[in-house]
């Protein structure tokens, strides 16, 4: 992959103690850090799961569209942008639902509510601290 908002995680074991963050306020989007660059882990996502913990994020890249079939549970999902900016927001998606931004280049899967509770809003850009 080339150079993009994420390539601070690029390294086998990098988000150890990354943290995701709204740029422009500088709010944490997520402190728990979890990747999915491999087509195994993409494919896998969050199936299998019963929950998202408060404060962690999975990154799927590359990736525009995300489905919740087979899922327990309702996320957020954020679509963004090789550069960081916030292309779309789905709210409270729960399962059996599918979304998509085509010019996405990643999604962060967030626990359900979050995007409401830290303020985040497309336009607005994500950055790896």
């Amino acid at each position: 992959m080339a150079a993009h908002f994420l390539s601070p995680l690029m390294k086998k074991g990098a988000e150890a103690g990354a943290v995701l963050v709204v740029r422009e306020t500088g709010t944490a989007l997520a402190t728990m850090v979890e990747v999915a660059f491999e087509s195994e882990a993409r494919k896998r996502g969050l199936l299998g799961r019963a929950s998202l913990d408060p404060g962690h994020a999975l990154i799927i890249a590359p990736c525009s569209a995300v489905h919740t079939f087979g899922m327990q549970f309702a996320i957020d999902v954020v679509f963004v942008a090789k550069d960081g900016k916030i292309l779309k927001i789905t709210r409270e998606m729960g399962p059996g639902r599918v979304t998509a931004s085509l010019r996405a280049f990643a999604t962060i899967e967030l626990r359900a509510g979050t995007v409401e509770a830290i303020g985040v809003s497309a336009g607005q850009h994500v950055g790896v601290r």
